[in-house]
């Protein structure tokens, strides 16, 4: 579900650096939204992320 309908913006992967720079996994997480959005002219919604909601990508509903 963590994924843009629009720009396919999803999960990106990284590391927990601890102050004695011992390394672990993490994920860091798109700003993604349920939004009700004009798809052809009708209502639909989607999973959008928050840039492209800015960028006036979508045409809420």
């Amino acid at each position: 579900m963590a994924k843009c309908a629009v720009c396919g913006k999803s999960v990106h992967f990284g590391n927990n650096v601890s102050h004695s720079h011992r390394r672990s996994n993490r994920i860091f997480k798109s700003n993604i939204r349920t939004v009700k959005c004009k798809v052809n002219g009708t209502p639909k919604t989607l999973h959008v992320c928050s840039r492209c909601l800015r960028a006036g990508k979508v045409e809420r509903a």
